[in-house]
């Protein structure tokens, strides 16, 4: 994806991006993780913690494989050997579920390149503890997506009201609508939207 291409577009069809972008300056998502098996993995344990409590369990977790935790590794470790590093009951068998779909093909990570963005979101919600958000949010920042729009994510609904300078966030709903004139680069302009929660922007004149 040309980022410079897509911010362009954004501001041709929404100038009330135009704040955002120049306090933020270019579009530039964190980059993928090393594979992918251990980017899910590594959403699963990070769910509903705080970072440094995340940071710390999911270092315990990679340690029993020896830093790279794979499929076939999880599949042969016993729920209760995860637990004791420290997930929940239902995160240690939400990852064991993780390994036995990409291993049976339901989410076969080998070959995502050939599948739609909405057939990725349906079968990584097959998977125990993988919701659509989630998926979403691995679209966005693993595989790289551009045209990806998670109008469930209240930051995304609040950073956008922000740009906008609406009194309220946005429905869901309401959202996904006004977000077709972002095609096709909606990843970016959640992006944007996400920025848009943390940065002062300039003041309309």
């Amino acid at each position: 994806m040309d980022s410079d291409q897509a911010t362009a577009h954004i501001l041709e069809v929404d100038p009330s991006f135009a704040g955002v972008i120049q306090a933020t300056g270019p579009f530039t998502p964190r980059s993928p993780d090393a594979d992918a098996f251990n980017s899910l993995a590594r959403a699963i344990v990070f769910q509903q913690l705080a970072g440094h409590a995340a940071r710390a369990i999911y270092g315990r977790f990679a340690a029993l494989f020896d830093g790279h935790p794979t499929a076939e590794a999880i599949l042969q470790t016993p729920i209760e050997q995860l637990r004791a590093v420290g997930l929940s009951g239902n995160k240690a068998t939400s990852i064991a579920d993780l390994a036995l779909k990409t291993t049976d093909g339901t989410v076969p990570l080998d070959r995502l390149d050939e599948l739609s963005d909405v057939e990725i979101v349906q079968r990584l919600s097959t998977v125990r503890g993988i919701g659509r958000w989630t998926a979403q949010m691995f679209l966005i920042f693993q595989l790289q997506r551009p045209d990806v729009w998670p109008v469930d994510d209240f930051g995304i609904r609040k950073g956008f009201a922000a740009i906008h300078r609406l009194e309220a966030p946005p429905t869901p709903k309401a959202l996904d609508g006004l977000g077709e004139i972002y095609r096709p680069y909606r990843s970016v302009a959640a992006w944007y939207c996400w920025q848009a929660v943390d940065t002062i922007l300039p003041t309309v004149t």
